[in-house]
């Protein structure tokens, strides 16, 4: 594999994830390596440039957080990248295997899963940021897809779920506009008055955890960055008593209001990614078909939330 010094003899696809596509490469002595060729269009942000900037920085940072032993890295090569780009539109990084049992996103966490995840980000938010972390802000990367959608004044493509989805947010207009102002308002109300920005994983949900020998690892770091801690947070404290154990592993109470933002955020933002994947041409698969199943999710969520 050029870049890492890898001889593979057998390379099998693997069927996990959603959006990127991953292999299992293994070498002599049946050494095993983990290959994710990330899809830099579907990564919420306006161009595959920044998309690959983005994604550079993070596994970068990643890779500075090694120590940590929750932490999957990204191995480098051997002139020191964490990502190599793979024509204008992918992305390749390399990943040591590990035979774990991996996380279902669909499956709640129990109380003893939470309070270790917890755990394992107020470690994490305790770290100093390495030099290369991105710095975020609240702001949704594709707001003006979102607005022109909203305002009927985007153009849609050819594919089989453009109608349906032009349809459905023409529908909840109203509704989608709502959550679009209350997020305005506490984010603005966030920069007001927010606690100082830690490090932060982005999405530490039960499909980004792998476990091992008895204990919990956190992978996918593409979404990593420099943030309020309840960027992280809101997916994973569900009691009172979440947030008091957080509270007292990272010396650091949570902000309600923030917890809301990032919430809605996440609906948001998975509203406006799904939206541009599908006014732009593509065909019916199973990517296809999950990301439509998760517009109609994310929809409903903020539908509620404007009631």
């Amino acid at each position: 594999m050029d870049g890492w010094d890898i001889r593979a003899h057998e390379v099998a696809y693997a069927p996990v994830g959603f959006g990127d596509h991953h292999w299992v490469a293994t070498g002599a002595g049946g050494r095993r390596w983990f290959v994710t060729l990330a899809d830099l269009a579907l990564k919420g942000h306006t161009d595959t440039g920044s998309a690959l900037q983005a994604l550079r920085a993070a596994m970068d940072t990643a890779a500075a957080l090694r120590h940590l032993e929750f932490v999957v890295a990204p191995l480098k090569t051997t002139e020191g990248e964490t990502v190599r780009p793979f024509g204008t539109r992918y992305a390749l990084s390399v990943f040591p295997y590990l035979d774990g049992t991996p996380g279902d996103y669909d499956r709640p966490r129990t109380p003893a899963e939470r309070d270790t995840v917890l755990g394992l980000l107020a470690e994490l938010h305790r770290q100093p940021p390495p030099a290369m972390a991105p710095v975020l802000d609240t702001g949704l990367a594709l707001r003006g897809v979102l607005d022109r959608a909203l305002d009927g004044a985007l153009p849609w493509a050819d594919g089989p779920f453009a109608g349906p989805a032009r349809a459905l947010i023409a529908d909840h207009a109203p509704a989608l506009r709502r959550c679009l102002a209350e997020f305005d308002r506490l984010a603005a109300d966030l920069a007001e008055r927010g606690g100082p920005p830690v490090l932060t994983h982005g999405e530490p949900h039960p499909g980004n955890l792998l476990g091992l020998d008895g204990r919990l690892l956190l992978i996918d770091w593409d979404t990593t960055g420099v943030a309020p801690p309840e960027r992280d947070l809101w997916s994973v404290a569900e009691t009172p008593a979440d947030l008091a154990r957080y509270a007292e592993a990272a010396g650091r109470a949570p902000d309600p209001s923030a917890l809301a933002l990032y919430r809605m955020r996440w609906d948001l933002d998975e509203v406006s990614i799904y939206v541009d994947w599908f006014r732009t041409p593509h065909t019916r698969s199973s990517d296809t078909q999950e990301a439509w199943d998760g517009l109609l999710e994310s929809v409903a969520n903020l539908v509620n939330a404007s009631r």
